[in-house]
């Protein structure tokens, strides 16, 4: 399997990313600098952590203007793998690839440490290797992690089982806990968590692991002819 990991001015998880990918998954994964307008040689796409373009005017709100995101768009639409992870989650939405948007956390500081994560909906591409309800610990870095959306958004999101993760001990705010959504279609997954900082014990925890193996194990099973 061949991923991209989307670079932006400003990223500065691409590294971590790149890491969990080659040398934790043994997949292919190469950069994309933002100004590449097609992604059709890729089987997944990374949307990694960090402070695009500074993160000025609103997190997100530059990057989803980037060259590349037509080409994130298109893949999406094919059904291929989009994972975006903390500022990836906010260029998603940003984009209008997931419903939603991110405020401030509600302590107005910056939060960075470990957090209990709950598995809501371990049938997407992304979690199948989880059990449900299982409880993963995989660290959080971020000021503005306070998803939110209206109430009509929330009915269909609980209804679609577009809910993935929600916290145990909510961090931030984020409203009933959410910690991560997909789209209707089940491809496109935003998290503020990040599990390529989770991916083996020397990190303390091995958690997010399990997600980029979910990826591969079901991509795998759609693509890959075995006899």
């Amino acid at each position: 399997m061949r991923f991209a990991c989307i670079v932006f001015p400003g990223s500065n998880c691409d590294v971590d990313m790149y890491h969990a990918i080659r040398d934790e998954l043994g997949e292919e994964v190469e950069y994309v600098w933002h100004t590449e307008t097609n992604l059709d040689s890729y089987d997944g796409i990374l949307l990694p952590g960090g402070f695009s373009y500074g993160d000025y005017l609103r997190c997100g709100a530059i990057a989803r203007f980037s060259n590349v995101m037509e080409a994130v768009k298109k893949a999406a639409q094919e059904g291929k793998p989009v994972l975006g992870v903390c500022n990836g989650f906010q260029v998603l939405l940003e984009a209008g690839l997931l419903p939603g948007a991110m405020r401030r956390n509600t302590n107005l500081k910056f939060i960075c440490r470990p957090v209990t994560l709950i598995v809501e909906n371990n049938e997407t591409m992304f979690t199948t290797g989880y059990d449900p309800k299982q409880e993963i610990t995989i660290p959080v870095a971020h000021g503005e992690g306070n998803y939110y959306c209206d109430e009509e958004t929330l009915k269909k999101l609980e209804a679609n089982k577009q809910i993935v993760f929600k916290y145990k001990n909510n961090p931030n705010g984020s409203i009933i806990d959410i910690a991560g959504i997909t789209n209707e279609q089940g491809n496109v997954l935003g998290m503020m968590p990040h599990p390529e900082r989770a991916v083996d014990e020397l990190l303390g925890s091995k958690d997010g692991l399990l997600l980029f193996k979910s990826i591969l194990r079901n991509w795998r099973e759609a693509h890959v002819l075995t006899s």
